[in-house]
Parts: structure tokens; sequence; C-alpha cells
């Protein structure tokens, strides 16, 4: 067998970026290359029904060894990485028994994972981690999760005395852009509940998301010579101003945490005579979104009024709270709970403050709660994951598959 370390060391060399740019499905070639090479490894270790369609996603069963009517599970993970950094020519770095030091990871670009500004790595003095070389992102968002499930896999095709009933693979493409489960056929799949690797430190469990809304606002104006613009010029860029000021100045990102939810500005652009704000919206309780989204349309009602100009809207709902989903089966949430019980590992129960393709999933007939990988700081040059806390996710996995055959 390979181990989970191993796994990852070679996933990580993929370069999987997703773009939204490109209007494609995967929407980088990389994704189908890895997508392939995956569907090799599935058949080589012994799953049943490996496929990868034209839209790169990536299906395979491992048929029940029980004669059983044991609920089907499944485990999914995304195989894109964050366009937020480079994925490509990942140059991963194992510290061994890490002894609770800064760690240089690029001494000639002076990048350094300081442990002041990231004291919970101070949890894993004595394990070891993988890390960048600072030039890139891990990977582990959402590679870890591909290699433990994939590990996991292998140790119960290994282990036929374990029984099970039929459990179901998935890997998706360009989870990171927001299209992950666009093309995912959950008839095609197969389970009746399943699982997300998507998650970061070890014990995460996570079944609660933000609702999620996209905005656009086009603000007319009209230009005149300045010298010559009293009571005529209307500088649309000061009327978005205007607007960006009407909404509660605490309920931004960078001022919220936990269940809070908040307007955030992602783009502006413009000068007098067209400006564009592009914003996303999100919060956890429905009511409290709806009334975010309904903010939004009533100070453009207000502004369109002041002003006499137009002021043009494009909002779309992006994804929902899974949490609606899951509770009528919240026994799947209390399955993890055990699996992570038996394996040592103490569960936290935290909400995303974003959103996964469980989500999604979920609203689709699929409730999938999520769980962790083990990584840290995704997305960035300074992500890292412990090998022990893969490997804790692999018996995770296992442990649930043992507890859905009992269930």
């Amino acid at each position: 067998m390979k181990t989970v370390q191993e796994r990852f060391l070679e996933y990580v060399k993929y370069d999987t970026e997703s773009d939204t740019k490109t209007g494609l499905t995967p929407s980088t070639p990389g994704q189908m290359e890895f997508a392939n090479i995956l569907v090799k490894e599935l058949k080589e270790i012994g799953l049943s029904d490996v496929t990868v369609d034209e839209n790169g996603y990536v299906m395979a069963h491992l048929p029940a060894n029980n004669d059983k009517d044991t609920p089907v599970v499944g485990f999914i993970s995304h195989m894109d990485t964050s366009p937020d950094l480079s994925g490509r020519n990942v140059n991963p770095r194992v510290i061994e028994k890490y002894v609770g030091d800064d760690i240089t990871l690029n001494k000639e670009n002076k990048i350094i994972l300081k442990t002041e500004e990231n004291p919970e790595i101070l949890n894993y003095i004595g394990q070891d981690l993988i890390v960048t070389d600072g030039n890139t992102l891990l990977g582990a968002d959402d590679k870890a999760g591909i290699a433990e499930i994939m590990t996991a896999m292998e140790y119960l095709i290994n282990n036929p005395e374990i029984e099970h009933g039929k459990i179901c693979v998935g890997f998706t493409p360009d989870e990171e852009i927001g299209q992950g489960a666009d093309h995912f056929d959950v008839k095609k799949f197969g389970a009746d509940f399943a699982y997300t690797l998507d998650g970061g430190e070890i014990g995460e469990l996570q079944y609660e998301n933000f609702n999620a809304a996209y905005v656009k606002l086009t603000f007319q104006g009209r230009n005149v010579h300045p010298g010559h613009a009293k009571d005529k010029m209307i500088n649309s860029m000061l009327v978005a101003n205007e607007f960006i000021n009407t909404l509660p100045n605490r309920e931004v990102p960078e001022k919220t945490s936990g269940y809070d939810g908040f307007f955030h500005l992602i783009s502006a652009s413009g000068s007098v005579e067209e400006t564009v704000l592009e914003y996303i919206i999100r919060d956890f309780d429905r009511e409290k979104y709806d009334w975010r989204k309904n903010l939004v349309e009533n100070i453009v009602v207000e502004l369109t009024k002041k002003y006499h100009q137009d002021i043009n809207i494009e909002m779309k709902d992006q994804y929902f709270n899974m949490g609606e989903k899951i509770e009528p089966v919240s026994y799947i949430v209390d399955i993890a709970q055990n699996a992570m019980r038996e394996s040592e590992v103490k569960s936290k129960v935290i909400p995303i403050r974003g959103g996964t393709d469980g989500a999604r999933l979920s609203f689709m007939g699929l409730p999938t709660p999520n769980i962790f990988t083990g990584g840290h700081n995704f997305h960035g040059r300074y992500e890292y994951v412990p090998i022990q806390s893969m490997e804790k996710a692999v018996d995770v996995v296992i442990n649930i598959v043992k507890q859905v055959a009992i269930s």
C-alpha cells in the first residue's frame, strides 16, 4: 500500500489550478490530466465502475462485501487548486519532528512561516509537517482529501474482513471557482449520503455554510465639463460611493466572525459616466440573507429617485445553507462524530464561512457534510499540512464506513 503521504506528495506535482475565464469544464487541461491519473489508480487498487466523463468528473464504486441492507455512503474531494496563487511546480518539503520554531520557506526571498502569526502550528510540535517552498500554494485543498480517500479505499480492499456496504468515490473539478457541482450526476454517483473531505485542521466537522449571493451594480452618471458642471454633472463614482457608505459599515468580512453575515465589495471600477461595483452577500440565516438582498435593492431604489439616473442591478443566488438539508438526516453527522471518536480525534463542529460542493450537492438530493483534511492556511504560500492529521483523516473515513455498516 502507498501511504497517504506518498500519494499527497505525488498529487501536488500536477498543476490543476482552476480558471474562471475559460468558460470550460474542467476549466483547465491540467485537471483532466489529473483526472485520468486518478482513474488509472482507482482501477489499479481494485475499485469498480471507474469513469471520467467529458467534464472531468471521476466516479468509482467499491462493491459491498456483506449481504445486509447497508446504506450507500460516498466520499468526495475536488481536484482543482485555487487560482489565488500558482499551483504550478509545487515543491513541497517535509519537516520531520517539528520543534516549534519559525520555518524558513524561502531563504532567498525571506519568506518565513512565523509562529507568532500562525500560533496553531505549535499544536503540532513533534509531528511531521509538509510545507511549501514559498513560491506556490501547497495544494492540500484538496489533494490531501483525494489522497486520504484513495488510501482509505485501498486499505478496505486489502482488509476484506472489514464488512461494508457499497461505497461511492467522486473527484470533482472546479470547486475553487464555484462550479464543482455544476455537472455532478447524483443519480450516477449512487450514494444515499456522502461526505466531502475538504475541511481544514484535524477534527473539523461542518454541516452549515453561508447562504450566498452575487451582486453586480452599474451606476450611470452624467459628464459635463468640470468648469460648467454645477447642477448638471452626476459623478457615478460618487453615487456608487454613497451606496457603499449606506450599507452597514461593520458588516464586512474583516469585522465579522462565527455566524455573522456580511456584504463584501470584491471589485470596483469606474469613471464619471459609469461605475461598476461587484459584491458578494453572505449569511447563515435565511431571513437575514433575504434582508440583505432586499436592503441592496431598496438602496438602489432610493438612489435612483435621488439622482434620476439608472442603476442596473444583477443579483443571483449562488448556494444555500446545507444545514436545511442535513438537519432532517442528522444521524449522518452522528456517524461522523462517532467515527472521529473511534479514531481518537476530537470533533470540532464549526460553520463554514464560505461554500463547499457539499452545500450544492445537499440541495441536489445528496446530503453531504464536510470533514477535515488536516491542512492549514489554504490558498497561499504559507499552507501546510501535518502528516499525522492526514493519517487520522484516513482512519476517520474507514471508521465512517464501519459505522455505516452497523447503523
